[in-house]
């Protein structure tokens, strides 16, 4: 199946897309000020430069957008029809990237919380993932 749109409008489009200060990052980090927590944002001396650092408490929260980190558990987390193969890498690329991270922050002693981007649709039940995480 081809794309719908011409490769020089595609690659325009997914320029656009943010590393960053997303929407979904925007919003956890909203609920844990309100919360009361203070952290710092996308640290590069710790491995994967993660999103929201806790340091007092020694905690990480990654929030990662469903399509680019292969969530198995999200209809946004599924390969494109076009150029499928291209995709398959870089995702899985993508997912070896943060487990190693992973592992690295673990030795090192941090606790890690993943926030999907589906799930910051339901702020009451993100609430409660990010206060039972920082609670425990």
């Amino acid at each position: 199946m081809s794309d719908v749109f011409s490769k020089e409008k595609r690659r325009e489009i997914m320029s656009r897309i943010k590393g960053k200060d997303t929407k979904p990052e925007k919003l956890v980090r909203s609920l844990l000020h309100r919360m009361g927590y203070r952290f710092r944002l996308h640290v590069a001396a710790l491995p994967g430069k993660p999103d929201i650092v806790l340091v007092r408490h020694q905690k990480i929260v990654f929030v990662h957008g469903c399509f680019w980190h292969g969530h198995k558990k999200c209809r946004k987390g599924s390969l494109p029809k076009s150029n499928s193969e291209f995709w398959s890498k870089k995702i899985a690329k993508n997912i070896e990237r943060d487990k190693l991270s992973c592992i690295n922050l673990k030795k090192d002693g941090w606790r890690i919380l993943t926030v999907w981007e589906c799930e910051t649709s339901n702020v009451n039940k993100l609430m409660f993932k990010l206060s039972s995480f920082l609670d425990s």
